[in-house]
């Protein structure tokens, strides 16, 4: 029998190259200007009257005055909290954009915008220029980031660095679930779990970064 002739397919892969390199040169060239960052995530639905989204910006705000830039994903809800509480305390405020069929504009709240197209990318940004993640509320986006962070730092590929998981009444299911069924199951260890830690205020969370970076300094000097 006859094989069958496949047509050739058009491979879009060696110009799908330049566009990967000219986003992690324009994100590289843009964010290595603004200084020590935290990067906040969270969710692109909760509303402006939300807790969680008031709690974002002033958390913000204490980060500006700490003497960070605020990077955040550049869209609503907890990304503009972020955005807003960073402008209005007259520091940087970083927008990573994404472009997505839905929920993604920029908020207006940014001053220094970065527009990509792969995630893959995005999130390079996110982890080389920050200082620490603060992780509000959020979906399959913000959990994402989350275990990104902590895969990282547990398999050492990167040096430790303060992960903060925000609003214990929103995370403790996911904890329990953490400690009851992975450590119990050994597929974690239980050092695992001091990775993050968890807080219900905005000064809480600044004051992790501080002390954290305060002890760092004490070591390198010995």
């Amino acid at each position: 029998m006859a094989k069958l002739k496949k047509a050739p397919i058009p491979d879009e892969n060696p110009w799908r190259v330049f566009r990967i390199m000219a986003e992690f040169v324009e994100g590289f060239d843009e964010l290595s200007q603004i200084g020590p960052a935290v990067s906040i995530f969270g969710s692109a639905r909760i509303p402006a009257t939300s807790k969680y989204y008031k709690d974002a910006e002033k958390t913000a705000e204490l980060l500006v005055k700490e003497g960070y830039a605020v990077i955040t994903g550049g869209g609503p809800s907890i990304m503009e909290a972020g955005n807003k509480g960073a402008t209005k305390a007259g520091g940087v405020s970083v927008g990573l954009n994404i472009d997505l069929p839905f929920e993604q504009k920029p908020n207006p709240y940014i001053n220094h915008l970065i527009n990509f197209h792969y995630f893959f990318s995005r999130k390079v940004m996110f982890v080389k220029y920050a200082k620490a993640f603060i992780i509000f509320p959020g979906g399959y986006g913000t959990l994402d980031e989350f275990f990104e962070s902590v895969t990282l730092i547990q398999t050492q590929r990167m040096e430790r660095f303060p992960v903060i998981l925000y609003g214990s009444a929103y995370w403790k299911g996911l904890l329990a679930w953490l400690k009851d069924t992975m450590l119990e199951e050994k597929c974690i260890d239980k050092n695992d779990l001091t990775i993050f830690q968890m807080v219900d205020d905005p000064k809480d969370a600044v004051k992790i970064i501080r002390e954290f970076y305060k002890k760092q300094r004490k070591v390198s000097e010995y």
